[in-house]
């Protein structure tokens, strides 16, 4: 209990996280600060390119066996947590099928802010990270959404008398083809080819100047949200207690599958907070398009004003300590 508590000071107490705060401040004190739409779009792309370069490299050397369990204990999270909210938003929440599949859509996808967050606070604590990690972010990222708009437009559809309408060509597409994966992959490409000798001749640009970047970055993640609170009051106490023991719930069954399939102990921290996170970029575009029935203050206020802030404060430490216990019975 100690040990967890001392995790959850020393994550609330780092710069990314305090910028954060200070950004949720100063939106709540109708400060004039603001990151410039152009700035903003910068700093992603650096950190999105940045990621996947650093996962290529590592992958670079990685052989097939090693990645070959930490993807099957991906796609097992990116196929049951979407089902898992989806199941308890229509049982508890009793929603229609649109707002479900809507929450299961970001809940089955991933925050890549949050990924980078876990990164940090492992990097912080000294606990290794297998650089496979980063694939573990782009295979999620997809399986979770595709299943939850499919099964929200079968029924749809079904419940309309008509055939499933397949808009799902143009959803694929614009997955794919958004920047977070585009970066991403390409980065991973890029490190997979140059490996560590060429990415010794960037380093200097992607590697020290990255947590700095990162801090930028969660300021305006506070800015955003905090504009967002006063919608809070609109969607209920279901939606408000499903974004913060949805997570949780997430997490708990990410470590145990990381544990089952034999990851290490950094990777399962990272596998469950991804779990546990939710996308509030991706998803939202591709609800929008496939799912315009879905209502957008349910899950954009679960995602990116409840379930944020949330994994960014206490539920990255709660899930390592969560990891650790695990790890430590279940030798």
């Amino acid at each position: 209990m100690t040990d967890t508590l001392g995790l959850a000071a020393g994550n609330l107490l780092s710069p990314a996280v305090l910028c954060f705060f200070l950004g949720g401040i100063a939106t709540l004190a109708k400060s004039d600060l603001k990151i410039p739409e152009a700035v903003s779009s910068l700093l992603t792309t650096y950190l999105l390119l940045a990621i996947g370069l650093k996962g290529g490299v590592e992958i670079s050397h990685a052989s097939a066996s090693e990645l070959a369990w930490p993807l099957v204990a991906t796609l097992a999270v990116g196929l049951v947590t979407p089902l898992a909210a989806i199941a308890v938003a229509r049982g508890l929440g009793k929603l229609g099928i649109a707002d479900a599949a809507a929450l299961g859509a970001h809940y089955g996808s991933v925050s890549i802010v949050t990924f980078i967050a876990v990164t940090s606070f492992l990097q912080a604590t000294h606990l290794p990270v297998p650089g496979y990690v980063t694939a573990l972010v782009v295979l999620l990222e997809v399986p979770g959404l595709l299943l939850s708009l499919v099964i929200a437009r079968f029924f749809l559809s079904k419940g309309q008398g008509a055939a499933p309408q397949s808009a799902f060509g143009s959803v694929l597409r614009e997955i794919l083809s958004g920047r977070s994966l585009v970066l991403m992959l390409g980065g991973l490409a890029i490190g997979a080819l140059c490996g560590k000798e060429g990415f010794a001749r960037v380093e200097p640009f992607f590697g020290p100047p990255f947590q700095g970047v990162v801090a930028l970055f969660l300021l305006e993640m506070g800015l955003l949200a905090a504009r967002r609170l006063r919608d809070l009051r609109k969607v209920g106490m279901f939606v408000l207690s499903f974004a913060t023991l949805m997570p949780v719930l997430n997490a708990c069954f990410g470590i145990a599958v990381a544990r089952v399939t034999g990851l290490p102990l950094g990777a399962a921290i990272v596998l469950g907070t991804l779990a546990a996170s939710a996308s509030y970029i991706a998803a939202p575009a591709a609800v929008r398009l496939a799912l315009p029935e879905a209502n957008p203050g349910i899950y954009l206020n679960a995602a990116l004003t409840v379930t944020f802030p949330f994994n960014l404060t206490l539920g990255i430490p709660l899930y390592s300590a969560l990891a650790k216990m695990l790890y430590e019975v279940w030798p």
